[in-house]
């Protein structure tokens, strides 16, 4: 019971299979009271999929890009039993999959780009600021990327955002830090979710890690990955911040 009587807000949850899912699936197993939220689109689809957490979490409609959903936030989790947050998992990204990935990078243009780049790495900090007056010491923040200081292919400007997450991650813990709030990534293997699988080629990601990773890949499980979300979640690693812990089965480490 690591998250005992603690209170997080896990973004971006959508199917049973993201790693959203199981970081808020495992959280409420060990103790948080949990609140999810996805884009205002997909909500009914999140609801359906939550009745299988217990106890089943409240769904709130969140675009990350919209100025006055954000201002609105803080709010929104107040009238939901949220008057703070030990918690925050950002698990958002987007870019489009024909403009901006599966080898158009040399071609797409800047307004796709930019999208990418609000949508998966401002968005970090955006969500923070928004939420900064529910946050208080030992808050911890944790994001969720794919490690981009190599270059994948198909990845293209995803890549590129995750890269600018990176980032935007050491400067958040670098600002925080001083209120003692913490704010790390987790690098998760290829997970087979809804987002994965706009990427063009995707597969070949599942067998590079199928004949490379040390421990072993299983691209159905995002279990492993929320379990390490979770650590970071808790009072496990006070003293843990800016960092990128990989649960990738070991392959970052290896060479060829």
């Amino acid at each position: 019971m690591i998250l005992e009587g603690k209170k997080i807000l896990v973004t971006g949850v959508t199917l049973d299979t993201s790693i959203a899912y199981a970081v808020a699936d495992f959280a409420t197993q060990q103790g948080a009271q949990v609140i999810v939220s996805n884009i205002p689109r997909a909500v009914s689809l999140t609801k359906r999929v939550v009745k299988h957490i217990d106890p089943t979490p409240e769904v709130l409609a969140l675009d990350v890009n919209d100025d006055e959903a954000m201002a609105n936030l803080p709010d929104q989790l107040r009238e939901n039993g949220f008057d703070h947050l030990d918690g925050i998992v950002h698990s958002i990204a987007y870019a489009n999959p024909e403009r901006a990935l599966g080898g158009a990078f040399l071609s797409t243009q800047w307004e796709d780009v930019a999208v990418a780049l609000q949508t998966s790495a401002f968005s970090l900090k955006s969500l923070t600021v928004s939420l900064r007056e529910l946050l208080g010491s030992g808050s911890s923040i944790v994001g969720l990327t794919f490690d981009n200081s190599l270059s994948w292919p198909s990845y293209d400007w995803m890549g590129v955002a995750k890269s600018a997450l990176e980032s935007t991650s050491r400067y958040l813990a670098r600002y925080l830090g001083p209120d003692n709030i913490r704010c790390n990534l987790v690098a998760a293997g290829p997970i087979d979710t809804i987002a994965k699988k706009a990427i063009p080629g995707e597969v070949d990601f599942n067998k590079v890690w199928a004949e490379r990773a040390p421990l072993g890949w299983n691209a159905k499980d995002a279990y492993p990955v929320g379990k390490a979300v979770c650590a970071l979640l808790s009072d496990l690693f006070p003293a843990t911040t800016g960092q990128m812990i990989h649960v990738d089965g070991g392959l970052s480490s290896t060479g060829a």
